[in-house]
């Protein structure tokens, strides 16, 4: 089946605060339709040649910019080397999808069309 043009993005940031912020700062830019919040969650990892551990909360978005999205993330996150992962919708409701891609779409595109 072939994909949907669809993403959905998730993202980890180190605290509630700041993983809201970015979910509604994406929503409000239309670069995501819709931002989830859950949390917290303990992450281990690798950084700077140890491991490390830390609690986190994940912003799951659904999107039909990815790379849009991937720019705002990274101008907003305060991670050196953010985790910013996309995996593709590959199906969907066609109501869903078709209001992820009414809602990112630019306003001034949208109040164009017929």
């Amino acid at each position: 089946m072939p994909g949907t043009g669809f993403v959905q993005v998730v993202t980890t940031v180190g605290s509630r605060e700041a993983a809201d912020a970015l979910a509604r700062s994406a929503v409000e830019a239309r670069v995501a339709a819709c931002a989830q919040v859950l949390g917290p969650v303990t992450s281990t990892y690798w950084w700077e040649g140890a491991v490390q551990s830390s609690q986190e909360w994940t912003v799951t978005f659904k999107t039909a910019v990815y790379a849009t999205l991937e720019e705002h993330i990274k101008r907003l996150h305060d991670y050196d080397v953010p985790e910013i992962i996309a995996t593709p919708i590959d199906a969907g409701l066609p109501a869903y999808l078709d209001w992820i891609a009414r809602e990112t779409t630019p306003r001034d595109v949208r109040a164009s069309d017929p």
